[in-house]
């Protein structure tokens, strides 16, 4: 990854910097010490970030238009999401992105899914799969209520209720092995209000689920067993 100081990004417009300002804070709800890896390619920036759902969670990119291609070398480098946040806050005012400090990322980072070699296969209409995320949200939140009253009545089942979480959200939506854990990454990326549709792709080894602004990526084949200890936002 690149280390050397980058010029500031140059966004299409100053309001770009509000839709990836509550990406990164919907990020940091869930993980106060996210990290982000930066790319930019043909006039975009891409923000790359990791969902903590489950030890499997997705792979959520945000794309945000540049006023043109970066001065220098092409970005890309690991950061913490915090620091994006705060000068994403400044870019809203004139459209300058100051780049934050590179750090030593996370694995998932240094491992992004491939950029060829996709296949679409379907389209599928936004309304639907947001509903199934409310019903698989309501279901997880039930069984948390049900799971705290046998805790308290010392009547916890041997399941538990990681086992319970991982029955939701592991619930294929698509042949080709889409989850509710997948559409429910999109949900709190903010992915499934962008458009009537998304896209869905294929590659040997991952899904893609793509929006205008974005994408959520996952693997095909997760391996067995994952648990889910997390509490879905609204």
């Amino acid at each position: 990854m690149s280390t050397a100081v980058q010029p500031p990004l140059h966004l299409a417009e100053p309001r770009e910097a509000a839709d990836l300002a509550a990406f990164l804070t919907r990020l940091l709800r869930f993980d106060r010490a996210a990290a982000v890896r930066l790319q930019s390619a043909h006039g975009v920036l891409a923000v790359f970030a990791r969902l903590p759902l489950g030890e499997a969670g997705p792979i959520v990119v945000r794309t945000t238009p540049l006023a043109g291609p970066a001065e220098g070398a092409p970005l890309d480098l690991t950061a913490a999401a915090g620091e994006l946040l705060d000068l994403v806050g400044a870019a809203e005012v004139d459209g300058l992105l100051r780049l934050p400090t590179a750090i030593t990322g996370p694995a998932w980072a240094g491992l992004l899914p491939p950029r060829g070699g996709w296949q679409r296969i379907d389209e599928l209409e936004t309304g639907p799969l947001a509903a199934a995320v409310r019903a698989a949200v309501g279901e997880f939140r039930r069984a948390a209520e049900a799971t705290a009253v046998d805790e308290r009545a010392g009547e916890l089942q041997p399941a538990g209720g990681d086992a319970v979480a991982e029955a939701i959200w592991s619930r294929r939506v698509h042949p080709a092995g889409l989850t509710v854990r997948a559409l429910h990454a999109a949900q709190l990326a903010g992915l499934l209000h962008q458009s009537r549709t998304v896209t869905l792709h294929q590659h040997p080894s991952w899904l893609r689920l793509a929006a205008p602004r974005g994408a959520v990526i996952v693997r095909r084949a997760p391996a067995p067993g994952l648990g889910l200890g997390l509490t879905p936002l609204r």
